[in-house]
């Protein structure tokens, strides 16, 4: 695993399992809005994740450890925003590691090649802080989305 690609931590006082189930079972609450389609639970599984104008990427399921960790592959994606190369998503990883420290949860994210060498790096690297650390880390706390889908 790459050091220089982007990552971010968050701890809950929730359960690997409540935490591993938030991630999976419903990615548009805290991620996709309305803008989301496809499956998210299972190895093999697929979705998208379009923003018409702005971002489409398709993650497909290639590692699903229950409760511990789980990883996306983009196999398509267009940041229609990004100048040089839209494409930049293809073929990275979105790396999600559960592990317990008492009686928190500790979910590390990684966005396996999202490096500082990219064009997308720090606009990505502020959507993910935001994605990660308010989204999904106030879903895991309160059930619900944040944001107004």
């Amino acid at each position: 695993m790459g050091n220089k690609s982007f990552t971010t931590t968050i701890q809950v006082v929730k359960s690997p399992q409540s935490v591993f189930n938030c991630i999976t079972n419903d990615v548009a609450k805290w991620w996709g809005g309305k803008d989301l389609e496809g499956k998210s639970i299972n190895l093999n599984d697929e979705f998208i994740i379009d923003h018409p104008g702005a971002h489409y990427s398709k993650q497909k399921l290639v590692e699903v450890i229950q409760n511990r960790k789980i990883v996306w592959l983009v196999t398509e994606s267009t940041l229609h925003w990004l100048q040089k190369d839209k494409h930049e998503w293809e073929n990275t990883k979105m790396i999600f590691e559960i592990t317990v420290n008492g009686d928190k949860t500790i979910l590390h994210f990684t966005h396996e090649g999202l490096v500082p060498e990219k064009e997308c790096f720090a606009m990505c690297s502020q959507g993910w802080n935001m994605v990660i650390k308010d989204y999904l880390f106030y879903f895991i706390n309160e059930g619900k989305a944040h944001f107004i889908n």
